[in-house]
């Protein structure tokens, strides 16, 4: 009799299943319903770009968003925040998606693999995106709560980077996946430890830096972009130029 290895697929979120940000939609469509002022708005977009656009590996970065993150969520009602969740995910989230990606997410779950969301955003967020493209499940940012409202602190760390290895470790150990035999998808470099956790990473529309990585150890690169015809012919020979560039030393000049 033989055993049912279980197995998970795990999808970066923002640039990977969706076009642009998930808390940035959410965010929006909260200050269009009244939930906050314009300045409140200007500082949570602006610490959302310096967030994306940073490296963001300083921690400086990371507490600057996370904060912002909680400040515009803290005191809200938590069923009156998922109804508006849901009308913000038909208004601007459904017309985002990458078809190419739920199309790779749905292979894998008729064969039988677990689909999993991995993202710092909201994870009450990222499960309702999950349920409503048939997936498995969602990891997230939690937001602490008390009598059914969000405090505007946070249950545990910002899963960004390395918290995302951790949680999928953790959730591996819980229903029984080998990592070996997972998958896992992502379009930014700062997912590489995610990646690097599974037996099976590929890049999904993916930055300079994480093309280069995907390049050198012969990953699945899919790119989902618009222009992705020329895309899938320069795109690799711009990426292999750097990468075969920080492999050369240079030459010094005769005197």
């Amino acid at each position: 009799m033989s055993l049912t290895v279980r197995r998970a697929a795990f999808f970066d979120v923002d640039n990977t299943l969706v076009r642009g940000s998930t808390i940035y939609f959410l965010g929006r469509g909260m200050y269009q319903r009244g939930f906050f002022t314009k300045s409140d708005i200007s500082r949570f977009v602006l610490a959302n770009l310096r967030f994306r656009l940073t490296g963001t590996e300083k921690q400086d970065e990371i507490n600057r968003f996370q904060k912002s993150a909680q400040d515009f969520i803290g005191g809200h009602n938590v069923s009156e925040i998922r109804t508006v969740a849901q009308e913000i995910y038909d208004e601007y989230v459904s017309p985002s998606l990458w078809e190419g990606t739920i199309e790779i997410a749905q292979a894998h779950l008729n064969d039988g693999v677990e689909v999993w969301l991995v993202t710092a955003a909201p994870e009450d967020m990222a499960t309702l995106i999950a349920e409503r493209l048939g997936f498995t499940g969602a990891l997230g940012s939690k937001a602490a709560i008390v009598d059914g409202h969000y405090t505007g602190a946070m249950n545990g760390p910002l899963l960004h980077g390395k918290e995302k290895a951790v949680a999928i470790a953790e959730i591996a150990k819980e229903r029984g996946f080998v990592l070996a035999d997972c998958f896992g998808y992502s379009d930014s470099h700062n997912d590489l430890p995610l990646l690097q956790s599974v037996g099976h990473p590929s890049a999904i529309n993916p930055d300079a830096k994480l093309r280069i990585r995907a390049l050198k150890e012969n990953w699945p690169i899919h790119d989902f972009r618009r222009m992705r015809s020329i895309n899938r012919y320069l795109g690799p020979i711009v990426s292999r130029a750097a990468w075969l560039g920080t492999r050369l030393t240079p030459r010094r000049e005769s005197r």
